[in-house]
């Protein structure tokens, strides 16, 4: 393919403008750089590259002239992208471009350190690993071969972990693992408590392989059987509503462990004679039999909507393109292991998604938690997975189908492809595309982004800045009252009908959020879906009760619940014993004012007053970077004529400090710093300025924060992300 051929081709598509969040996104993550660490790439020379590296791999085959154009419009002008590890390496010597896999975890040593070794090649190369624990045996349980006692699932796992966080430094992607444990294994109690505490096992999200057989013990109030792996034997047996109500507590407690429904998914597995789903990827989307891998791609549901009307012929015409790219993915691939290589090849499986669902619901004009929404959301998944199978069918035709298909275990004709959908995050991806992630709504509409001089800036939603314009509501006013509230609801300024279709993601009740998940699980959603259940900080157990038991009902594949705020901050319902045990009463429990230790990180930022005088504060922070105490320091300390300004500053940062430390929601200290502006030399404002500058406010307490650009992590899609800068706990 020629240059001036090139050339033209780009000339015939729109010139993508990107925002300005993509371009920081794919500088920062994407871009191939030299030596100095400086671009060597914009977003045309990249999607070539990618797009010319999968096409290669038809060049036998007839319609390959023209192929790797069709591929670049489509990846271009965003209607479709494959995920990140396929964007960062494909044509480049790594050449690794699947992000999922999981990997089989054996009941010998040797298993599980060859697991380990795998595991680490795996995370090298960018990709996210998933391991069940369910084949080893209990803790205290037996061992022959060397006459001890076995350590048990936990104690392997923290190896695992370990492991993850040395490979992982320096990277593109981080490592990020799912640790699986079946609900019957007989050291299941253990595991649902293992991330009580949140500084353990920080490199896995865990889950619990649920069978049918327990959600029937829970319903009936009876009990059911712990099961040794390495024998059979049954262990003892457990009242299964005292381990389920295990489950929600901690859930509950910190979004986890999540909830996988094993039974569901092995009901779809197309073969079954390879053997069993034991475990997922990190964000539960795919169910992948040991040493498979997925290799996923998107498409932007956003980009469909014409007129108020879905334009279904294009969709179907990105969808056919799109599966024949994903295909060409798994040749063109290098994997990490032989292993992986071989079972890739045998089942050929892709994972075809969506995102931009929110955006094409808002198009539409249809609320995201209406039925109307979920029956538009069905029917695009459902044309989706038609149009793909169709796909699947004819690349089998035109070369074979996958090399594990026997028509003994599928209903479906031969077809190329063992699976070819899910509904996975795309975090990431989306921020490039500038659309909602995956099939979740909008976390926000209107956000306040802290820029490095302390200033505030509004980010507002493209679609609803051009519905506020059209209909005459949009002023700085009024984004300003809907990013302080975090919601568009409630405000009179804006009509009903738009605060009803621009609810995001905390205003849509738990329920309409499950039923999305339902209705799209069941109408077209080979895989499983990454999808967060967000509750209010005001749910109780007996809600997260109810969530996993009506998404069980409805079919789904897994769940993860988030309750806003959980992991911000712990509620405290006791009052641990400490040296400094105050507490004070909220209307959530006793809040404990928080011991420090003897050393604490901190940092010192120089200001000026209105008269120009040296102000000196020091922040200090505790292990997770949250600040804890403010002081002020003066070069002017001994100056009489400013011992009122001194006197000031020392005891606006000591009533700072208390708050700070009695665990008072960050956005209610810097609103009464606020308030107090102008007044004493504006030293309130001052210093609300500066906390800004480092906080992520939420609703309800501290936000987690970004390790790499100190942004506001969000829960999304079963994992935190960062919407500034990209950042992925599970990628």
């Amino acid at each position: 393919m020629n240059t001036s051929k090139e050339e033209n081709m780009t000339r015939s598509i729109t010139r993508q403008q990107l925002t300005e969040t993509a371009e920081t996104v794919l500088e920062r993550r994407y871009y191939l750089k030299d030596a100095e660490g400086k671009p060597l790439e914009n977003w045309e020379t990249l999607c070539r590259r990618v797009s010319n590296a999968v096409a290669l791999v038809d060049e036998d085959q007839p319609d390959y002239e023209g192929l790797a154009d069709r591929f670049f419009t489509m990846i271009y002008s965003l209607d479709f992208l494959p995920n990140s590890p396929c964007l960062m390496n494909a044509g480049t010597d790594l050449g690794q471009l699947s992000a999922c896999f999981v990997l089989p975890v054996e009941d010998s040593m040797d298993g599980i350190f060859t697991s380990i070794r795998n595991g680490a090649l795996v995370h090298k190369t960018g990709g996210g690993t998933g391991y069940s624990f369910s084949r080893l045996r209990p803790k205290n349980s037996s061992v022959r071969s060397t006459q001890g006692v076995a350590s048990g699932p936990l104690s392997f796992a923290a190896v695992f972990d370990a492991a993850t966080e040395t490979i992982k430094q320096g990277g593109k992607r981080r490592g990020a693992n799912m640790g699986v444990l079946r609900v019957d294994h007989p050291d299941i109690m253990q595991f649902i408590t293992a991330k009580e505490d949140q500084t353990r096992y920080t490199n896995f999200n865990f889950s619990v392989a649920i069978t049918d057989l327990f959600m029937d013990a829970v319903t009936h109030d009876q009990e059911y059987d712990l099961i040794d792996p390495s024998n059979g034997r049954v262990i003892e047996s457990l009242r299964a509503r005292e381990v389920f109500d295990k489950i929600i507590d901690l859930a509950w407690h910190n979004g986890e462990p999540g909830v996988l429904f094993i039974d569901a998914a092995n009901r779809d597995n197309s073969t079954p004679q390879l053997g069993k789903f034991e475990a997922t990827n990190p964000c539960g989307e795919q169910w992948l039999l040991p040493y498979e891998s997925c290799n996923l791609g998107s498409i932007n549901l956003g980009q469909y909507v014409k007129e108020k009307q879905v334009d279904w012929e294009r969709l179907g015409e990105t969808t056919r393109l799109a599966v024949r790219f994903l295909d060409n993915v798994i040749d063109c691939n290098r994997f990490p292991i032989p292993e992986i290589a071989e079972m890739t090849q045998k089942t050929r499986k892709v994972g075809l998604g969506i995102m931009g669902m929110h955006d094409m619901l808002i198009q539409l004009e249809l609320p995201y938690g209406s039925e109307e929404g979920r029956e538009a959301s069905a029917k695009a998944m459902a044309f989706v997975r038609k149009e793909a199978e169709a796909a699947s069918v004819a690349l089998a035709a035109m070369k074979e189908p996958f090399p594990a298909y026997d028509k003994t275990f599928n209903k479906y004709p031969p077809r190329r492809n063992a699976a070819m959908t899910s509904i996975q995050p795309t975090g990431t991806v989306s921020m490039i595309a500038d659309c909602a992630s995956g099939c979740e709504p909008y976390f926000s509409i209107v956000m306040i982004k802290n820029v490095m001089d302390g200033d505030r800036l509004l980010m507002v939603n493209k679609l609803f800045e051009k519905v506020a314009r059209e209909e005459g509501f949009y002023s700085e006013e009024v984004m300003e009252k809907v990013a302080s509230s975090g919601t568009v609801v409630g405000h009179k300024e804006i009509p009903e009908r738009w605060q009803e279709i621009f609810r995001t993601a905390q205003d849509i009740k738990p329920e309409q959020h499950i039923r999305m998940q339902g209705v799209l699980q069941q109408s077209g959603v080979d895989s499983s879906i990454s999808k967060t259940i967000n509750l209010p900080s005001s749910a109780t157990q007996d809600d997260v009760r109810t969530a996993y038991m009506l998404g069980f009902e409805l079919g789904c594949k897994g769940l993860t619940v988030y309750r806003d705020g959980s992991r911000d901050h712990q509620v405290l319902n006791t009052v641990a014993s400490s040296s400094d045990n105050t507490a004070v009463a909220s209307s959530q429990g006793l809040v404990q004012k928080a011991t420090l230790p003897d050393v604490l990180s901190a940092k010192r930022y120089r200001l000026k007053d209105i008269n120009q005088e040296t102000i000196y504060l020091i922040v200090c922070f505790d292990e997770d970077e949250k600040p804890m105490e403010v002081f002020a320091k003066f070069p002017f300390d001994n100056r009489v004529d400013l011992k009122d300004k001194s006197t000031m500053w020392t005891t606006t940062c000591r009533l700072v400090s208390l708050a700070l430390r009695y665990q008072i929601p960050m956005d209610e200290i810097i609103k009464q710093l606020d308030r107090s502006s102008g007044h004493m030399l504006d030293l309130p404002a001052q210093l609300g300025k500066l906390l800004k500058s480092f906080m992520a406010a939420t609703q309800h307490g501290f936000a987690s924060i970004c390790p790499e650009c100190q942004g506001k992590l969000l829960f999304e899609e079963g994992c935190e992300v960062c919407k500034d800068c990209g950042y992925s706990k599970c990628s």
